[in-house]
């Protein structure tokens, strides 16, 4: 994946950056990583670490670890990356046991990640670009839930976007609200029309295997625990047009909870659901070579009238071995009499290529 560079003292001028490798005014002039295309498609895009000691690239759930070379003698690292069209990851630096966001990269994700796109992935509107070292806002409205039917305690943030409407329940929670700023975009996209007012509820997983995999106790605390709570909490809330959104095992456990709960969620946003899933799933070997679509593929072909139902499809375009779940279950669905909206982001696993997709699939989940 990585390609050698030149041996000389302009060795990356192609990525923008003159001058001799580790010099001051080489660091001086960089930025986040640079992207040039490569023959016969794609890209190079080039990530740079200043330090003495190796480090280490590590992508999310896109690409094997990646070495940064060593330019010479100087505190300059380096590793040209091969890239395919169209994609947007999260990665970090790994020095040693200890995890670093790119310093030179404006566009973080949380302390310790980075996010690097491809020139030609779309841009994603309402997102702002924010350091890795950003306080992320947080909603004033706090719930503290401690959960009869799921055990423990947890804090539950309610948003009310422009000012409040249908209930947007966010699995995952704590991700948008401390990784990517959820607040801040659906604010966003609300003002610009292009979601409709909306309650924003951040529903943080304790376990997340056991509670997002085709279990009815996690629907049961929503439907009978928390979203009385959440009305009790003085946030204008519509529950009669709740839409749950779900990325991964989240994704999984929404369109589980529309099968098996029709009168608690007829809108879903699903973000690269986990439909590989089956109870022996993760004792397998290959945990995604069984079935296709899993237990939902098969509990949608015992027959269910999902005429009612409103659900948003999407999964990273680079995602080779979930597309045919995901496909599996995006037919099924809509032959099932649902609502289907089926797109494809710029991305492998990674929440930070489906943030465009859920902010548009909430608004259409809600006929916006």
């Amino acid at each position: 994946m990585r390609v050698a560079a030149a041996d000389s003292q302009d060795a990356f001028a192609g990525f923008g950056l003159p001058g001799a490798p580790g010099s001051s005014a080489f660091w001086a002039a960089v930025g986040a990583p640079s992207s040039v295309p490569a023959e016969g498609g794609g890209w190079v895009t080039l990530f740079l670490w200043r330090g003495s000691s190796p480090v280490t690239i590590e992508f999310e759930s896109w690409s094997e670890p990646v070495a940064l070379c060593r330019w010479q003698d100087t505190d300059c690292w380096y590793a040209e990356v091969a890239m395919p069209e169209r994609l947007r990851v999260t990665y970090r630096f790994v020095a040693g046991d200890v995890s670093h966001a790119d310093p030179f990269n404006p566009s973080g994700a949380g302390g310790e990640r980075s996010i690097a796109a491809t020139p030609d992935a779309p841009e994603q509107p309402h997102w702002p670009v924010l350091g890795a070292d950003a306080v992320l806002p947080l909603p004033r409205a706090r719930i503290r839930w401690a959960s009869e039917r799921l055990g423990g305690r947890r804090t539950v943030r309610v948003h009310p976007a422009g000012g409040g409407g249908p209930v947007v329940l966010l699995l995952d929670g704590d991700d948008w609200l401390h990784l990517h700023p959820a607040v801040t975009a659906f604010d966003s996209a609300v003002a610009a029309g292009e979601v409709p007012p909306v309650t924003l509820v951040f529903l943080p997983a304790k376990d997340r295997l056991a509670e997002f995999t085709c279990r009815p106790e996690l629907w049961e605390a929503v439907r009978g625990e928390l979203l009385p709570l959440v009305a009790e909490s003085g946030v204008p809330a519509d529950q009669e047009r709740l839409v749950v959104a779900g990325q991964s095992l989240g994704g999984l456990s929404a369109v589980y909870a529309a099968l098996e709960f029709p009168g608690l969620v007829s809108r879903v946003a699903c973000q690269s659901g986990s439909f590989w899933w089956t109870p022996d799933a993760l004792r397998a070997a290959d945990p995604l070579g069984g079935s296709v679509g899993g237990v939902i593929a098969e509990r949608l072909r015992a027959g269910v009238d999902l005429s009612g139902l409103r659900v948003a499809f999407d999964v990273g375009e680079h995602e080779e071995r979930m597309l045919p779940h995901c496909e599996e279950i995006e037919g099924l669905v809509e032959r099932a009499g649902a609502a289907v909206r089926v797109s494809r982001s710029a991305s492998g696993h990674d929440r930070a290529g489906w943030r465009h997709a859920l902010l548009r699939d909430v608004g259409w989940a809600l006929g916006a």
